[in-house]
Order: structure tokens, then sequence, then C-alpha cells
């Protein structure tokens, strides 16, 4: 059973991670094709919008982290924005390199380095730093 359960997580997280993610690349794409921004900006702007949307997501839905006590709130809000802000650099440093390095059209490089990011760093923290629910919020929830 806890295999199933973490199976079906992961799969809620790539779910999330996937609605975040479409927000993320096609803003991305609108800003930097349309509003002629720098594609670093663009990846900084269009990120942070799909951060909000991919943090909601996670907590209501795939890990159901929904105590009412703000401390508790404050600290995965503040958890998950250090996430998002390396998340948000690598991203950036990436498709940037992969462009300048490699002349990979930074759509193309943002998806690549997109994969890397999201399973060896974003899902990793998010599951395990930021949504973890440890003995005592466990308790207090139950309660």
């Amino acid at each position: 059973m806890f295999k199933k359960k973490s199976i079906f997580t992961f799969l809620q997280a790539q779910v999330a991670a996937f609605v975040g993610g479409i927000t993320d690349y096609g803003l991305m794409i609108l800003l930097t094709e349309v509003f002629k921004l720098h594609f670093t900006f663009s990846i900084l702007i269009s990120g942070t919008v799909g951060a909000i949307i991919n943090f909601s997501i996670n907590r209501f839905w795939v890990f159901k982290n929904q105590s009412g006590y703000s401390s508790y709130i404050n600290s995965q809000l503040f958890k998950f924005a250090l996430v998002v802000l390396g998340s948000i650099s690598l991203k950036s440093f990436g498709t940037l390199i992969l462009q300048q390095s490699f002349q990979i059209d930074y759509r193309i490089g943002r998806l690549i380095t997109d994969s890397f990011v999201s399973y060896g760093f974003n899902y990793p923290l998010i599951k395990y730093w930021v949504f973890k629910v440890n003995e005592k919020q466990n308790a207090i929830e139950s309660n």
C-alpha cells in the first residue's frame, strides 16, 4: 500500500508541476516573443506565476497540508519560496548556457533544463522538505 500511495503522490505532483509548468512556459514565450523581454527575465516572471499555481495545487491537493496555523503556512511558503528561487536560477542559468554554448533555441533549452530541475531539484525538495509532515504537525491536525 505504501508503494501505491507513493506512486499516486508522485503522479499528482507531476500534474501540479505540469499545470504550473504550462503556465510558466506559455507566459515565458509570451513575455519574450510579444513583449520582447530577454528570456532570463521572462523566466523570472513566469516562474513566479507558475510557482504560485504549483504551490496551491501541491498544498491543497497533492500533499493536503492545509493546516490553518499561520506559522505552518508561513514556514511552507518560506521553504517553497527558497525552492522556487533555486529553481528559477537553475532554469535561467541552464537555458542561458544551452543557448550561448550550444546555440540551442531558448524554448528547447528551457524544456531540457526543466526536465532536470523538476525531477532532480523541485520534486525532492517539495516532497521531503516543504510539505513534509512531522509527528508534531500530525498531532496538531488530528486534534
